[in-house]
């Protein structure tokens, strides 16, 4: 979650009117988000890799977005209907949303990117091949690093024993790994399949997550509290794929929530990686595509974990 000091409710029922909560919504949501993507020429993917197609799409964000960012997030986490006011002046003078890119039009070229995240137990087949590092880190090391939102009681719950994950969570996506941990996978991981791996762009990602037409949300631009995994129950990550109207317009699962994803963008002076998604105990405008945020290149925390990316020339060979 974003460095808050705000107390978390439970799920914020005055949310309903501005969320699209009827039958007719819900319908509407997903006919939206099952649309077809036009651009330029689409990739040849792998079937577990979606394919973005190179062209145009709308990224960032306007004064509109921004201020509809704050409201909501103010909604979910004010404990009391009289305090929103108050939480999301807290919000607006934290300048959360303010780092986000001005709304614009740009042009990437085509890619492949994972529909789903590296998880649990993909990782565990890394560790026992290479003997790399286990997701973790120490009750020092999590002090010195900062960014406190969680005690580290909480930390322990992810904490692996050996080269085993917590019981139960092979298919969640593996976190307290760090941006050098994600690059290590990705050349493992290349080197078995024979694909150049990376991690994508905060561009690339923006793109997979919201589509060409600049939607705040995989599934539009209205907040829907049913979506995704957030700043609710369960209190931890989830499977992955397990919110449908998370699926972007692209096929890229847990395109909103879960957990916050590592990029290949770094800020000016290259100490710090660029983060994109929101995580499962955050707000609801910090799930929205345009937003970003960065931290150190040594990070591991119960928010952050990172999917695949590639680059492919359009052809007519199946990949499997």
């Amino acid at each position: 979650m974003a460095n808050l000091t705000l107390s978390k409710p439970p799920l914020v029922r005055f949310l309903a009117p501005i969320l699209a909560g009827s039958a007719a919504g819900a319908i509407a949501a997903i006919w939206l988000a099952s649309l077809p993507v036009t651009g330029g020429p689409t990739p040849v993917c792998r079937d577990d890799f979606a394919a973005v197609p190179a062209g145009e799409f709308a990224a960032g964000s306007d004064r509109a977005e921004r201020d509809y960012g704050y409201r909501i997030s103010a909604l979910a986490a004010a404990p009391q209907a009289e305090r929103v006011p108050a939480v999301e002046q807290r919000l607006r003078q934290a300048r959360w949303f303010e780092n986000e890119r001005s709304r614009q039009t740009l042009s990437l070229p085509g890619f492949c990117i994972a529909r789903n995240l590296v998880t649990n137990a993909d990782y565990r087949a890394f560790v026992q091949a290479t003997r790399h590092r286990i997701p973790g880190i120490s009750a020092t090391e999590y002090q010195q690093q900062g960014f406190l939102v969680h005690p580290y009681t909480t930390v322990e719950r992810f904490l692996w024993t050996g080269d085993r994950y917590p019981a139960g969570t092979g298919r969640h996506p593996v976190v307290l790994v760090s941006y050098r941990d994600a690059l290590a996978y990705a050349r493992w991981r290349g080197n078995r399949d024979g694909i150049a791996y990376r991690l994508p762009s905060a561009l690339e990602w923006e793109k997979a997550a919201r589509g060409t037409d600049g939607r705040y949300f995989p599934w539009g631009d209205r907040w829907r509290d049913d979506a995704t995994n957030w700043g609710t129950d369960p209190d931890y990550t989830t499977a992955i794929a397990s919110y449908p109207l998370s699926r972007s317009p692209f096929g890229m699962e847990d395109a909103a929530g879960n957990i916050f994803e590592y990029s290949a963008t770094l800020t000016a002076n290259g100490d710090r990686v660029v983060l994109k998604g929101c995580s499962w105990d955050d707000l609801p405008g910090f799930c929205r595509a345009a937003y970003r945020h960065a931290r150190p290149l040594a990070s591991r925390h119960i928010l952050f974990g990172f999917r695949l990316a590639y680059d492919s020339e359009p052809s007519k060979r199946t990949l499997k």
